[in-house]
C-alpha cells in the first residue's frame, strides 16, 4: 500500500511509500493521505498521529512526472486542472493539492523526517504541529526552479513558523536547509540520528498521549486560531477554550498535591 495507516495504542502512523519517486504526491495519494488524516481525527481512541515517508524520504513534493501528463492530457470533461481543489476561507475540510494541507485538524501530528522534505513535502512537514528530523534529512522550496507555486501554506506557515527574514530567504532562494540550520532557525524541533526519526517521533507522540488530552488540546487549539484576532479577543478566546478545563486542572493539582507528576513524571 501506498498509504499505509497502522496504530499501537493511542498513536497512528501514516506512512506513504512511493518509493520509485521518494514518494512525490499525485492526486490519487494526495486524496489517500488527506482521506487517512480525517479518520485519524474522526477516531476517537487515537490521540497523536505520526506522519513519515518510506524508503529514507519524507516527500519530494507534488509528482511533477504526473503533472505534465495532466497538462498533456486535460480533463476529458473540460473542467480546469484544478477544479476540484478550488476552495473558500469557510470550507469545513478543503482539501489541498498535496492532501491535508488546508485541514485544521483537532489533534496533533508529528513530522518524522528523513531525506528529502522539498517544495510540497516540505509543506506537507510545515502542515504538521511538530518535526523531528533526522541529521542527513534537509528542506528546500525546491519548487522555485521550476516554477512551481506554494499552494499548501507554504507561503503562510513559513514566516509564522521561522520569522519573515527566514521564510523570504527559503521563498525566494529554493535553497537546501540542512537539519542542522532547521533547528537553529525553529524549521524542526528536534533533530537525531540518520534512521531514528521515526522512533523519536513515536517516543514523543507516546509522550503526548500521556497527558491530560481535554487541556492539551485546548491550548492547542487557541494558539492555532489566534492569529488573525487582536490581543483582547485572543485572550477572550483562550479564556473560553481554558475555563472548560479547570475541572481536569485541579483534579492535576489535586494529583501534584498527592505527590505524582513531580520530577518529569506525566500520567494522565
Amino acid at each position: 500500500m501506498t498509504v499505509r495507516v497502522d496504530k499501537d495504542g493511542g498513536v497512528t502512523v501514516i506512512t506513504l511509500a512511493r518509493p520509485d519517486v521518494r514518494n512525490a504526491v499525485d492526486s490519487e495519494h494526495a486524496r489517500a493521505l488527506y482521506d487517512a488524516f480525517l479518520a485519524f481525527d474522526a477516531d476517537a481512541s487515537a490521540r497523536v498521529a505520526v506522519f513519515h515517508g518510506a524508503h529514507g524520504h519524507f516527500c519530494a513534493g507534488w509528482d511533477l512526472q504526473f503533472g505534465a501528463k495532466m497538462l498533456s492530457e486535460p480533463p476529458a470533461d473540460g473542467k480546469g486542472l484544478w477544479s476540484d481543489l478550488e476552495f473558500q476561507a469557510g470550507d469545513d475540510k478543503p482539501l489541498g493539492p498535496m492532501g491535508p494541507s488546508r485541514l485544521l485538524l483537532s489533534k496533533p501530528v508529528i513530522a518524522a523526517v528523513s531525506g528529502a522534505a522539498v517544495a510540497g513535502g516540505m509543506e506537507l512537514a510545515l502542515w504538521c504541529d511538530m518535526r523531528v528530523m533526522e541529521e542527513d534529512a534537509y528542506f528546500g522550496v525546491y519548487c522555485r526552479r521550476f516554477g512551481v507555486p506554494l499552494i499548501d501554506g507554504g507561503t503562510v506557515r513559513l514566516p509564522r513558523l521561522i520569522g519573515m527574514g527566514h521564510a523570504m530567504d527559503l521563498i525566494l532562494t529554493g535553497r537546501k536547509v540542512e537539519a542542522a540550520e532547521a533547528l537553529q532557525m525553529g524549521l524542526c524541533n528536534r533533530v537525531v540520528p540518520s534512521g531514528q526519526a521515526l522512533a523519536a517521533a513515536l517516543e514523543l507522540a507516546q509522550q503526548l498521549c500521556c497527558f491530560p488530552q481535554k487541556t492539551m488540546l485546548a491550548d492547542r487549539l487557541s494558539a492555532y486560531t489566534q492569529w488573525d484576532m487582536d490581543l483582547p479577543h485572543a485572550l477572550h478566546q483562550e479564556w473560553e477554550r481554558g475555563k472548560g478545563c479547570i475541572v481536569e486542572g485541579l483534579q492535576g493539582a489535586m494529583r501534584f498535591a498527592a505527590g505524582h507528576g513531580r520530577h518529569g513524571e506525566f500520567n494522565d
